[in-house]
């Protein structure tokens, strides 16, 4: 009796494990290991994922942000997204790429390496003084080559010239010690062109001081080179340098798109401002740098040295012209100096005045009689020589 008990419990046992084995899945050594170890209950990281998910909320938030804001009112980065992107070592990149610049390319190489930037960037290069592509050693020549003679023709008509190939960014009137980088971002007369000297009890606005008389009003216009263009900046008008203020600073971006997002770009970037008088007044060339344009070199002055260690930004560190002679003279041999006296450096209308490592901007702010007009467009491409207004 017992014995055919065990049997029937084995036969009914020996029918459960068949079925057993048949619904329920095999269980891999792996994965009988991550249970008795318990890490499958952990969730496994997927990074990619988290960042896709993370990015995707953070842009569509942006895009929420923006389509709110009203008609016609900018829309600037916050002050941490500005911190985060000077953060970047754009100075320490921009070095790199200068020295990169000066390397001396095989014959063989100079070629396919410049064809390249010429089709990336639509460089014109039968206006160059030389066409011939082997005879640029390195891109730093390539990129500062000259011009020839004919092709930058100065408008007679006008009083005031272009001073470099570009697009018109900006132009118009200075209001309220504001000037606009583009249309409805602005930043301070003061923080672009450093502090001036002030009588004690002198309560004038920064705009006013520039100005030598209340018939006239101060002006602005602002020239973006982009990488494909003549990268020598000339004098727009007869004119008289007496000051030279280095601005070490960020070399973010200068890109339009970039200039309607950070308030005071330029004023944050590094920049070399001439200041000085034209026949109406006070009159300023301000050079711009930009991401991997930390060299802004200037003819008639040897001791600039931009984007250096040894600067620190939020400084500015000053050279006067007034009272040199011979100095500047032993200097002035490429720069177009027409001459030089105790009152500064006369520069002549087109004379070269400097040079980009690459493109940047360049930035005009004079006084002229208040009847002095623009004939620009916004957007609109200029060349060197081509008349910016008239009186």
């Amino acid at each position: 009796m017992a014995a055919a008990f065990q049997r029937a419990c084995s036969r009914v046992t020996l029918r459960f494990s068949s079925e057993l084995c048949f619904s329920v899945p095999a269980v891999s050594f792996s994965q009988q290991r991550l249970l008795n170890t318990g890490r499958a209950l952990l969730l496994r990281p997927r990074p990619v994922r988290v960042l896709i998910v993370t990015g995707g909320g953070y842009f569509g938030y942006e895009y929420y942000r923006r389509t709110g804001q009203r008609d016609g009112e900018p829309i600037l980065a916050s002050p941490s997204q500005v911190a985060l992107y000077r953060s970047f070592p754009t100075r320490l990149l921009s070095r790199a790429w200068g020295r990169l610049n000066g390397v001396e390319l095989p014959t063989w190489l100079r070629k396919p390496v410049y064809s390249l930037y010429i089709w990336t960037f639509g460089v014109n290069m039968q206006e160059a003084a030389v066409e011939d592509l082997h005879h640029y050693r390195n891109l730093s020549e390539f990129f500062c080559r000259r011009l020839k003679p004919a092709v930058r023709p100065l408008c007679a008509s006008s009083c005031l010239i272009s001073p470099a190939d570009g697009k018109i960014l900006h132009f118009g009137r200075v209001k309220n010690s504001e000037v606009e980088q583009v249309k409805g971002v602005t930043y301070s007369l003061e923080n672009f062109l450093g502090p001036r000297k002030r009588q004690s009890n002198d309560s004038s606005s920064f705009r006013d001081l520039l100005l030598s008389s209340p018939e006239n009003d101060l002006f602005h216009v602002v020239v973006y080179l982009a990488p494909g263009d003549y990268h020598c900046f000339h004098s727009p008008t007869d004119w008289k340098v007496e000051l030279r203020r280095h601005f070490p600073g960020s070399l973010m971006s200068v890109n339009p798109g970039v200039a309607r997002l950070v308030k005071e770009l330029f004023c944050l970037n590094e920049r070399v401002a001439l200041t000085g008088l034209w026949q109406h007044g006070f009159f300023s060339l301000t050079a711009v740098g930009a991401t991997n344009v930390g060299s802004i070199r200037v003819y008639f002055d040897q001791e600039l040295q931009t984007n250096a260690p040894r600067y620190s930004k939020g400084s500015f560190h000053d050279r006067s012209y007034v009272a040199l002679h011979e100095q500047v003279l032993n200097a002035s041999g490429e720069g177009g100096v027409a001459s030089v006296d105790g009152g500064g450096v006369a520069l002549q209308k087109g004379a070269a005045v400097g040079e980009f490592n690459l493109g940047s901007t360049i930035v005009l702010l004079f006084e002229a009689p208040k009847d002095f007009s623009f004939n620009l467009q916004p957007g609109q491409r200029i060349r060197v020589g081509e008349g910016l207004g008239s009186l």
